[in-house]
């Protein structure tokens, strides 16, 4: 499939949709953010507001652009979508449970909702994890993740 881009932040979608109000050519809003003209158009393309009843109010709008790429983003991350499973797995990890034998323990039950301990490491250094301080129930109780290869002095 397509490759990764840094997508727009609030301020960058607050001048996109203040330059389109003023009817700014895309090739030169693209040029003002530093950024490929396909991403202006990709940008437009999916946080269009569009109203029915309402068409006078059709358009792009920053905070409505970023509300909807909030949801796109959220509809990954099971955690947050399913708050019965956070719940379950929070539960567990406050009994002294590590990531790896929850998610092992929910594949072994078949639930219809599964999670690897990956899920649960990611949602815990998010930033809703750390918002949260989910973190606080992992075995270690890290605020950062190390980076690969770092190994304990403990072992």
């Amino acid at each position: 499939m397509g490759r990764c881009y840094p997508h727009p932040s609030l301020e960058e979608r607050r001048k996109l949709a203040k330059w389109r109000e003023a009817k700014m050519p895309v090739h030169e809003i693209a040029d003002r953010l530093g950024r490929a003209p396909s991403t202006i158009y990709r940008e437009l393309n999916r946080n269009y507001y569009d109203d029915k009843e309402l068409p006078e109010l059709n358009g792009y709008y920053a905070l409505n652009a970023q509300d909807m790429y909030e949801k796109r983003r959220a509809i990954h991350r099971k955690m947050i979508v399913h708050p019965e499973l956070k719940a379950a797995i929070e539960d567990r990890l406050k009994t002294g449970w590590s990531p790896e034998q929850i998610a092992g323990r929910i594949r072994l039950e078949r639930h219809p909702i599964r999670v690897s301990h990956e899920t649960i490491y990611r949602f815990a250094y998010s930033k809703d994890g750390r918002d949260e301080q989910f973190y606080r129930h992992l075995p270690e109780h890290r605020r950062r993740r190390r980076k690969n290869g770092q190994l304990s002095d403990h072992i």
